[in-house]
């Protein structure tokens, strides 16, 4: 097996697409996006047989703004709208428009009543390159995974407003993700994928074993980020840079409370998003496209021939930082024009 490490997330899901890449880690969105043919991504079917990991993400403002804006994005507007009336609406970022961190960095301002497409400009930018953009002065706030937000406290440039785990406890990030055409021509190898990801997973769950972790990808062929800037928010260690601090429960994890099962019910929070910011013409097939993308059943076969029996589907709902809640049975389409805030089109 060769493992090769992708530029960006356009490449990474492109290597996927065109088959130069069997398997590959994506933001949960990507696979959707990609089986859907939205935002530039080639229509090329996707399957999710595995979740990475939960949490791990925040958002990050500039220094300036600290005793200003805390975990409040409502705080915010008031900067936001006096910039846009001079002609200088404040500038976001984020790593790739179907993935997490837009969808976070959107949720944040929307529940803020900052319209992401309209009072603000919203720009991919790649994580490592988070932290040098913010410190001279390009953009105003970032989205993003660790240890970039940590690393903006370390070089004294931002603090983080609030966590994503602060905004959805036990949210769903990163997934393993393989074309639908090669998930079919060869069942063994994507058990074998999801039986070594497993193993990996519970290794990765051993509070113990985090600082080896870190020690690994602190390396300069992967984050090339100082391990102790890395280690403490793994552990669940947070300093927010503006003087709050917490032992986080919800930090990071990667097998623990049901994390890998692909949940249906995630594919349909992501759709009731990209329809709430315009990103799809019509009301999608919110279910159809959900079964199609979230396969569980090649999770519990490999599960299982591992033993693995404390994993299932779970269709309970959740509640967002701003109070609202969401029914993955209910009414889906109700449910993405009811936010005052959005850029639906129809």
């Amino acid at each position: 097996m060769t493992i090769a490490k992708g530029a960006n997330w356009a490449a990474i899901r492109d290597s996927l697409s065109n088959g130069d890449n069997q398997f590959t880690h994506m933001l949960i969105g990507m696979p959707i996006a990609s089986t859907m043919g939205l935002l530039g991504s080639p229509k090329k079917p996707m399957v999710i047989p595995w979740l990475v990991n939960r949490n791990g993400q925040a958002i990050s403002l500039k220094a300036e703004w600290k005793g200003k804006v805390g975990a409040d994005p409502k705080a915010l507007k008031p900067f936001v709208d006096k910039a846009k009336s001079l002609g200088e609406p404040l500038t976001f970022a984020m790593t790739f428009p179907p993935g997490t961190h837009a969808m976070w960095m959107r949720y944040y301002l929307g529940a803020g009543g900052v319209n992401p497409d309209k009072d603000v400009a919203l720009i991919t930018v790649p994580p490592a390159q988070m932290v040098a953009n913010m410190k001279i002065g390009k953009m105003d706030g970032f989205c993003v995974g660790e240890p970039w937000n940590a690393r903006a406290i370390a070089d004294k440039i931002g603090f983080t407003s609030v966590t994503t785990q602060d905004i959805w406890k036990d949210h769903p990030e990163k997934v393993c993700a393989f074309t639908a055409d090669f998930a079919a021509k060869n069942p063994k190898t994507v058990k074998a994928v999801l039986k070594g990801l497993h193993e990996a997973s519970v290794w990765l769950d051993d509070l113990n074993n985090r600082p080896e972790q870190c020690d690994i990808v602190s390396k300069p062929n992967f984050i090339n980020c100082q391990k102790e800037v890395i280690l403490g928010r793994l552990q669940g260690k947070l300093d927010y840079g503006d003087g709050r601090t917490v032992q986080d429960e919800f930090y990071m994890h990667f097998s623990k409370r049901n994390c890998n099962f692909p949940q249906p019910k995630y594919a349909k929070w992501w759709l009731t998003q990209f329809r709430r910011w315009g990103m799809v013409p019509a009301a999608p097939d919110y279910d159809g496209v959900a079964q199609q993308v979230m396969r569980g059943d090649l999770y519990a076969e490999a599960m299982k021939e591992l033993g693995v029996a404390d994993r299932a589907q779970d269709d309970s709902g959740w509640e967002m930082f701003d109070g609202v809640k969401f029914d993955p049975k209910g009414d889906l389409e109700a449910y993405a024009k009811g936010f005052a805030v959005h850029s639906l089109k129809t």
